[in-house]
């Protein structure tokens, strides 16, 4: 199979799909890998090749983050293509999980916190509030909605730093996981008066709601986020899938901020991009095998595989993906 890794052109994404050693165990098992220049140098990494969808055509396979729901622009392109687009994140795992999701989740969830704190300082426009506190200052008080991978991390930041934590989910398996894990981390059912309640008393409130392919619900309203103090910050993980805030709207690492009702928001839709080359490391462990499975088997062969049947958001002209077509109001065909 011939084998293109593309460059990433988002603002300040760092980011490569395939390290050099994965290129490695690809080009042993026979297949032919095309690289861009200089697209890996942000992870410390060679070359690689870039490729855009104007450029992509119909018997080609294109494996990537794609997070479509919201993004009805790239969809009518990927369509036009008559490409096979193959979502990382909506293959799963004989679990339930989404293991090409988690190591992003995680790395966002846990930079979440870093920023959030970062954005708190007073020379950036912050309250001034020192997460962690100091011995006779009260820490800062973090709520975080989502008990999922990216909540649980930021979670465990959050609690490290020394801040006092409040997670929200309406599952209550995940908030028995989260008080088993961090028996100090306040857990609450999310419900809109709970939520309000806990925003008054909030420095740093991060948005981890996701539902696997689909667009985030917008869990915080524009009422909400007014009970925060003027200075808080409000950190939105789910961004890349609309957001779950309704005061959300995506940026970039250039320029990553912006005021809502006096609460600064930071809607980055590529956190991860910020730690390159930890997150190309991290992703590379889990898409390396997707990757070889695909070229070895080629997309249909390597499609008897369920969990990474589900990851085909588009293929020959036709939208296959249940959540994006709920998502956009399209019809879906079925795959085969």
């Amino acid at each position: 199979m011939l084998i293109g890794v593309p460059k990433e052109t988002k603002n300040h994404e760092y980011r490569v799909g395939l390290t050099p050693a994965s290129v490695k165990e690809l080009t042993n098992a026979g297949h032919t890998v095309y690289v861009e220049i200089q697209a890996g140098v942000g992870s410390g990494l060679t070359d690689v090749q870039y490729l855009e969808i104007k450029k992509l055509h119909k018997g080609q396979v294109l494996f990537t983050y794609l997070h479509l729901a919201p993004d009805v622009e790239q969809t009518d392109g990927l369509l036009e293509s008559k490409v096979t687009a193959i979502a990382y994140e909506t293959i799963t795992s004989p679990t339930g999980g989404l293991p090409l999701l988690t190591p992003m989740s995680e790395i966002a969830g846990r930079l979440s916190i870093q920023v959030g704190a970062h954005y708190l300082e007073k020379s950036k426009g912050g309250s001034g509030i020192l997460l962690g506190g100091v011995p006779g200052v009260i820490p800062g008080n973090v709520t975080i909605v989502g008990a999922g991978v990216a909540g649980t991390n930021a979670a465990i930041i959050a609690h490290g730093m020394g801040a006092s934590v409040t997670i929200f989910d309406k599952s209550v398996d995940a908030l028995k996981r989260i008080s088993s894990l961090l028996p100090s981390v306040k857990t609450l059912y999310s419900t809109q008066d709970s939520i309000e309640k806990a925003l008054i008393d909030t420095d740093l409130l991060i948005g981890a709601v996701l539902i696997p392919g689909a667009k985030a619900p917008k869990v915080v309203t524009r009422k909400m986020i007014e009970y925060m103090r003027p200075g808080s910050v409000a950190v939105d993980i789910a961004i890349d899938q609309g957001g779950c805030f309704e005061t959300s709207k995506p940026t970039s690492h250039s320029n990553p901020i912006y005021i809502e009702e006096g609460v600064i928001h930071y809607c980055v839709t590529n956190m991860p991009g910020a730690v390159a080359k930890t997150s190309t490391y991290a992703l590379n462990n889990v898409t390396l095998p997707f990757v070889m499975q695909i070229a070895n088997l080629g997309w249909i062969g390597a499609c008897a595989d369920p969990h990474l049947r589900a990851g085909i958001n588009v293929t020959d002209g036709k939208l296959v993906c249940k959540a994006v077509g709920d998502a956009q109001n399209r019809s879906v065909e079925a795959l085969f």
